[in-house]
């Protein structure tokens, strides 16, 4: 998908089927504007790695967390961001490390991490072809099936299954389950599909639905939840003024 909003350059591509496991996006954003405009990162239940150069030559190469609430993205005029947007799963059989400790958090990595560099910021179709060939190489071992299908069934039901039913499904206990998720992410089962749930509602939101279309208890429930997601209400989010929440003016409708 690619898209110029304003003054905002966005283009996203899915990867090819060996690796749609692990890897959600590769995507890239480029701001032309002048001036100085906040933005608002909100939950979708990713792991991120950014390279980022800014209008300054600065360069920088980090990964974030999962994030559970809205978070602030500082002003970044004439810039360049490419990023890998991961399932969560990357982070054992990709990066082999906790992100616990990143939820809500990002890491500096080094500027040559993974063998990438600033100059990979002038192509994206040769980044894309770059990082798909590193992730290939990296995934030394076959992800579990019993994992893969957690995730499948997370992502299929749009967040809205029970924990129970889930553990009936892939014949995984829910305390061990809820043992993976805190070990690896830093959170419980049931949050994270609360986060898949809110995410799977945003296009409903974007354009002015603000009944939910998901299983929240009632319309209250629903409103509760997104403005513990996005720290607002469900009219103001879907207004979306300045254009501040980065995830929704990139979202296609259809």
């Amino acid at each position: 998908m690619s898209l110029k909003i304003n003054q905002l350059e966005y283009l996203s591509v899915k990867p090819d089927n060996p690796l749609r496991g692990i890897v959600e996006s590769i995507w890239m954003v480029k701001n032309h504007a002048e001036e100085k405009r906040e933005g608002i990162i909100i939950p979708d239940g990713k792991i991120d790695l950014f390279l980022f150069a800014g209008e300054d030559d600065s360069f920088e190469i980090f990964i974030s967390g999962i994030c559970t609430g809205p978070i602030g993205k500082p002003p970044f005029p004439r810039s360049t961001m490419f990023a890998i947007s991961f399932h969560p799963i990357a982070a054992e059989y990709l990066f082999k490390q906790s992100f616990a400790d990143l939820k809500n958090n990002k890491q500096i990595l080094p500027s040559d991490y993974w063998g990438v560099c600033k100059s990979d910021l002038e192509n994206f179709d040769q980044f894309y072809g770059k990082a798909c060939e590193i992730i290939a190489v990296k995934l030394e071992k076959e992800i579990d099936g019993r994992k893969k299908k957690l995730f499948e069934i997370i992502y299929s039901a749009k967040g809205e299954i029970k924990v129970e039913d889930l553990s009936q499904r892939i014949f995984w206990s829910a305390r061990q389950i809820n043992r993976y998720f805190n070990k690896w992410l830093g959170l419980s089962l049931k949050s994270y599909l609360n986060i898949i749930r809110f995410s799977n509602s945003l296009k409903q939101l974007k354009k002015g639905d603000f009944y939910p279309e998901l299983n929240y208890g009632d319309q209250s429930h629903f409103i509760r939840e997104v403005k513990k997601f996005a720290g607002v209400n469900p009219t103001i989010l879907s207004k979306n003024e300045n254009d501040r929440f980065i995830q929704l003016i990139l979202m296609s409708e259809t």
